[in-house]
């Protein structure tokens, strides 16, 4: 994460605490991420040189023409300073701190399937068992793994996938 982009989010943070609209920042910065990682034209438009500034913002404000005051003035700023490439890096950036403003974490979890309701459920208890913090499930689906999972919460990480499992069996018996 480039430190501009962590920069950018820290100001829009302070901006939003003091405009009391840290949420709907928050959701705003989801719907951009989601927005840019789903569209390669958007990512196109937003990396290109050849593209003007002035399309770029109109872009932005037109996909986006929906979000808080505070994140449109982020596209003007981000456009101005040519820097409007960091967009979905400042999203995530602004996600992260308003996680630690809230003392909430992103549990990643790896899974050969999709996590069912229930299940989400068990791992939101267990991060907070093991955490003591509430934390936002991120689903990963790897069919590589087997079965299983693989949980990583900030830096801890537990690996209960059957091809872990597997790999350590294998070690044992070649020793």
């Amino acid at each position: 994460m480039s430190r501009a982009a962590i920069r950018y989010a820290k100001a829009v943070l302070s901006l939003a605490q003091d405009k009391k609209a840290t949420s709907a920042i928050q959701k705003d910065m989801q719907s951009i991420i989601a927005t840019v990682e789903e569209s390669a034209e958007l990512k196109m438009v937003l990396n290109s040189p050849l593209i003007k500034s002035e399309v770029k913002l109109a872009s932005l404000r037109e996909i986006f023409k929906s979000t808080e005051e505070i994140t449109q003035k982020l596209f003007e700023t981000l456009v101005q300073n040519k820097r409007v490439d960091l967009l979905a890096n400042v999203a995530k950036q602004y996600i992260v701190l308003f996680d630690q403003l809230n003392n909430t974490q992103v549990a990643k979890v790896t899974t050969a399937v999709p996590l069912d309701k229930a299940l989400s459920e068990k791992v939101l208890a267990k991060v907070k068992e093991l955490t003591g913090n509430e934390a936002t499930i991120e689903n990963v689906i790897d069919e590589s793994i087997i079965g299983g999972f693989i949980l990583r919460v900030g830096d801890l990480q537990y690996n209960a996938s059957i091809a872990n499992k597997l790999t350590n069996l294998k070690r044992e018996l070649s020793n």
